[in-house]
């Protein structure tokens, strides 16, 4: 029942985008920043919408540690699909996620997430990697967060998988703070039961702010290590 009404939704979220099509247009040729701000208002609208009708209960922690005067890089572990919705329903405005390439065959997601500057990194093209790495350094520098998952794919088992340290070069070359994302029960909601959604109780927590502009040569080596290590913990504390 969850998924039927999910999906009702969804087709009348696409009928929706048709007119928004155009205004999204209009706004980006005057401020291309109030057009990704405009596209998340609308995203994070219809997500809060989608986790209702999944009957997911979400408990927000940490809201303090989002930085609210400057782009930061949000790294959270990935549980699965509905990540996105609550981190997107949490994060601040503009935030653009990083998500495989395949996603940009997605006709209505990989058009909204396009309005929102939404990077597709090809993780087979190390040169069309680097160049989605370079893009998001610009957005982190022109003032849009950036959410990634350093695992680099869904992990389905109990323990964090390793972080991948060239997710943290963002940071570093953009000289902004990373906020480490512990996120609880998502896979409850939808890929322990496929295709069927069910309710879940989602915890996400951001945890504080670190700072590789503090940190020494070594210690900015292993940046991935230090996330991870307080991702996990935080993680456990929740489950």
């Amino acid at each position: 029942m969850r998924l039927i009404l999910v999906a009702i939704f969804l087709i009348l979220y696409t009928i929706f985008t048709i007119p928004m099509a155009l205004v999204l247009w209009i706004i980006g040729k005057f401020d291309e920043r109030k057009k990704a701000v405009a596209a998340q208002v609308c995203v994070k609208g219809g997500f809060k919408v989608i986790l209702f009708l999944s009957g997911v209960k979400l408990t927000v922690k940490g809201r303090e540690n989002i930085v609210k005067d400057r782009a930061a890089l949000y790294a959270y572990n990935h549980r699965g699909f509905f990540d996105i919705l609550v981190g997107y329903t949490t994060a601040p405005m503009p935030t653009a996620f990083v998500s495989k390439k395949e996603i940009e065959k997605t006709p209505m997601i990989s058009w909204w997430m396009k309005q929102m500057n939404c990077l597709f990194l090809d993780r087979e093209n190390i040169k069309e990697g680097m160049k989605t790495i370079l893009q998001g350094i610009e957005l982190l520098k022109n003032g849009t967060s950036i959410y990634i998952a350093p695992e680099g794919t869904r992990n389905k088992g109990e323990e964090l998988l390793e972080f991948h340290e060239a997710s943290f070069k963002l940071a570093d070359k953009a000289k902004c703070p990373i906020i480490p994302v512990a996120i609880n029960n998502t896979d409850e909601v939808f890929e322990k039961h496929l295709p069927w959604i069910h309710s879940a109780h989602v915890t996400i927590e951001y945890c504080e702010p670190v700072y590789m502009e503090e940190m020494e040569r070594a210690e900015k080596k292993h940046v991935g290590e230090k996330v991870r290590e307080i991702i996990g913990e935080k993680v456990k504390a929740n489950a």
